[in-house]
């Protein structure tokens, strides 16, 4: 086990919703999940997005690590002052103790609020957002890190995966919309806007700042949905409805590797259902259709589709005029 981390640790999560998957993550997978998480922390607490996707890829082995995959933990982050759930592992000592997370996001989350918080890295904040050479060399400097070549492996993995391009989203310079964006430990004044050093202005789209709830809807089958808009995550619809990621997962039968919906997508709140309320309800595809299209169409759960239909797993897809049951 490589041992990248002194005071957090080497690990990341795997994301942990309920559905089984054998094959490993790459570089590419990790990256499409993580990315637009990365850039709203980015513009939340002026972290840039490459250095908290390449600190992902490194401590996480792209999200495979034990650590990871048992523990939902991405970043390595070590016990101390942690009052949660805890997972022991040998890292550079033996059995040491390391922060366990219900799901993945809540370790990105804790992520970003180590780096703000603890004075060690506060001089990583006078850096710009997009210099990620000398993110990397902080971070090795304030002791993120015992692997001697801990800078050089971020900077590489940002320069070889193209992750300094996400440092960019940003609105265009004429938008005129900015967000005075600082260490989250300084105070706020009374516009809420953090009024301490270390200090930085981020543009962002001016749509972050009007941004509308979504209207509920409910299915033929009673299941609560909202349909997404374009530039819509899993990551922001959770937020905005105060759910967990694994529940968006699972309500969802989240297959694809990655957080960006399609505009028009169904997103379910709540569980689907097992079956059909109607009684000997079939569905007649009237084109080439996927099975998991027609689980989230219907309201209806995949594995119950598959059970019902005797498909061999999920990822079948129904011909024009093949008929599934619903119940």
């Amino acid at each position: 086990m490589k041992k990248y981390l002194a005071i957090v640790g080497f690990g990341i999560s795997f994301f942990s919703f309920g559905l089984e998957s054998s094959a490993k993550m790459t570089q590419a997978d990790y990256v499409s999940m993580w990315s637009n998480v990365a850039v709203e922390h980015m513009l939340t607490y002026r972290i840039p997005a490459s250095i908290t996707l390449a600190q992902g890829l490194l401590e996480s082995g792209n999200g495979n690590s034990p650590l990871a995959v048992q523990a939902n933990n991405h970043f390595g982050i070590k016990c101390s002052d942690w009052a949660g759930d805890k997972i022991y592992f040998d890292d550079d000592s033996k059995g040491e103790c390391f922060r366990k997370y219900p799901d993945a996001t809540e370790s990105y989350n804790d992520h970003s609020l180590f780096l703000t918080k603890k004075t060690r890295y506060a001089s990583l904040f006078q850096f710009p957002v997009d210099d990620y050479k000398s993110w990397a060399k902080g971070l090795k400097k304030a002791g993120y890190a015992t692997h001697p070549e801990y800078a050089e492996k971020l900077i590489d993995l940002i320069e070889r995966l193209k992750l300094y391009e996400y440092d960019q989203k940003t609105a265009p310079l004429n938008s005129g919309t900015e967000l005075l964006a600082s260490n989250v430990k300084e105070g706020k004044d009374k516009t809420g806007v953090n009024s301490g050093k270390n200090t930085a202005l981020v543009k962002i789209d001016a749509s972050c700042l009007k941004y509308q709830n979504h209207t509920v809807k409910e299915n033929k089958n009673d299941v609560k949905f909202i349909i997404a808009r374009k530039g819509d995550t899993y990551y922001k619809i959770a937020k905005e409805f105060h759910l967990a990621m694994w529940q968006m997962y699972r309500y969802n039968d989240f297959a694809d590797k990655k957080d960006m919906l399609e505009e028009g997508d169904i997103v379910y709140l709540e569980p689907k259902r097992n079956r059909a309320r109607e009684k000997s309800t079939t569905y007649v595809a009237k084109k080439d259709i996927t099975l998991i299209e027609i689980s989230q169409s219907e309201g209806i759960k995949l594995k119950k589709l598959v059970k019902m239909n005797g498909f061999s797993s999920g990822k079948v897809t129904v011909q024009k005029g093949q008929k599934v049951l619903l119940r």
